[in-house]
């Protein structure tokens, strides 16, 4: 029997302060991320890759203003409709998988996570996550997101 995923509100609550548009090592994006990102600016692809992107290795990465936070925070995300998949992802990340240790450094920052979280429970909702987002969109389409 399958049980029902547990609501992201027993681990966290976005506050909607930005906390995690700054820092935390940059946003990387997907070129599937900078095409939405372009559509939704009214830009070619290569004018977000070229003003909006740097790289880290090979791999495009969100730049970041001098005061740490992302290029397209304004005490509000201005791209929100489309924000890049590791935002909307936020917190629940990959690296949580690695060591879920992770979760309590992210937590001291992030007044929406909740610290004291049950490891197991978070480790299975973060993997259900992740695998949701590597869907193809065309699986996610009978999908209710209410």
């Amino acid at each position: 029997m399958r049980s029902e995923p547990i609501s992201e509100s027993k681990f966290f609550t976005c506050a909607q302060c930005g906390v995690c548009c700054k820092g935390f090592g940059g946003t990387y994006v997907s070129e599937a991320d900078i095409a939405a990102i372009a559509a939704f600016l009214r830009v070619p692809a290569d004018t977000v890759r070229e003003k909006y992107c740097a790289l880290s290795g090979s791999k495009p990465l969100l730049v970041q203003r001098d005061d740490g936070y992302c290029v397209f925070w304004e005490k509000v995300c201005t791209i929100h409709p489309v924000k890049p998949l590791m935002c909307r992802r936020w917190p629940f990340i990959p690296s949580l998988l690695v060591d879920i240790g992770n979760w309590q450094i992210m937590a001291d920052s992030c007044p929406g996570m909740f610290k004291d979280a049950d490891t197991t429970a978070l480790i299975a909702h973060v993997t259900r996550v992740i695998e949701e987002s590597r869907r193809p969109a065309s699986v996610k389409q009978g999908k209710d997101h209410s």
